[in-house]
C-alpha cells in the first residue's frame, strides 16, 4: 500500500478537510478577521505539539538511518516553519508570547494528543499515519489554491498564506516526507488488518483536521 490507498480509504472526509469552508472563504479573501487570527493562533500550539510528535519519531526508530530520517522535520519545525510562523503572525499583531499564553482549543488538544498518543502506542508506522494528513493535505490544499483561476491574489489578505503551501519549498519538503511514508507503507497489503488499522489512523487524524479547520470557523460565534 502506499499513501495514496490512504488518502481512498477516507475520501469523503478527505474532500471535507482539503475543501473545507474555512479554505474556500480563504482563497476568496473572505475569511472573517476573527477566524483567521484564531486558527493562527492555534496552529502556533499545534505546530509545537507537531515538533514534538517528530521528536517522538526519533525516539521510536529504530534504525540509525530512521532516526536520520525524522531529524530534519524537527529542525524544520523549530527553525522554519515555527520561526515563520511567528514573523508572520507579528504582522498580525501577535506576538510568540501572546500565542504561548494563549488556551488550547477542544479541538487542538483532540488532534495532537491523539497523534502523540498514536505514536506512543503503536510503532514508527503508526505515528507517521496519524501525522500524514496534515502534511500531505496542506500541500494538496496549496496546490489547488495555487492552480485554481478562482483563487483571489491581489488585494487577498491571505494570499501569502497560500504562496507559503504553494510555494516550491513546502511543495519540495512535503514530497520527500511523501516518498519515506511510501516506503515504510510498501511491504503492508492495503487489505490486512495492519493496512486496516494504519487506514483508520489516517481517517481519524483527517476527521481532526476537518474539526481544526471548524474551530477557526466558529470562533466568529465566540467574538460576538
Amino acid at each position: 500500500m502506499n499513501h495514496q490507498d490512504l488518502i481512498n480509504a477516507c475520501r469523503e472526509d478527505w474532500e471535507a478537510y482539503t475543501k473545507h469552508d474555512f479554505v474556500t472563504q480563504l482563497a476568496k479573501g473572505e475569511l472573517a478577521q476573527p477566524c483567521y487570527l484564531h486558527y493562527l493562533k492555534q496552529d502556533f500550539l499545534f505546530l509545537k505539539q507537531y515538533a514534538r510528535a517528530y521528536a517522538l519519531a526519533i525516539y521510536k526508530a529504530r534504525t540509525l538511518e530512521e532516526m536520520r530520517f525524522a531529524l530534519p522535520s524537527v529542525h524544520a519545525l523549530l527553525d522554519s516553519e515555527i520561526k515563520h510562523h511567528v514573523t508572520y503572525c507579528e504582522e498580525w499583531g501577535l506576538t510568540e508570547r501572546d500565542m504561548e499564553a494563549e488556551p488550547e482549543d477542544f479541538g487542538t488538544v483532540a488532534y495532537t494528543r491523539y497523534v502523540l498518543d498514536a505514536g506512543m502506542t503503536g510503532d514508527l508506522v503508526d505515528l507517521y499515519a496519524a501525522l500524514a494528513p496534515c502534511s500531505i493535505g496542506y500541500a494538496e490544499i496549496g496546490r489547488n489554491l495555487g492552480s485554481d483561476e478562482n483563487t483571489v491574489r491581489e488585494g487577498n489578505p491571505y494570499a501569502s498564506w497560500i504562496d507559503l503551501y504553494s510555494g516550491e519549498e513546502f511543495q519540495n519538503g512535503v514530497g520527500h516526507s511523501i516518498e519515506r511514508i511510501d516506503q515504510l507503507l510498501a511491504e503492508i497489503d492495503v487489505n490486512s488488518q495492519r493496512g486496516q488499522h494504519l487506514i483508520q489512523v489516517f481517517k481519524t487524524a483527517t476527521r481532526m483536521e476537518i474539526a481544526f479547520w471548524q474551530q477557526g470557523l466558529d470562533a466568529l460565534q465566540a467574538a460576538k
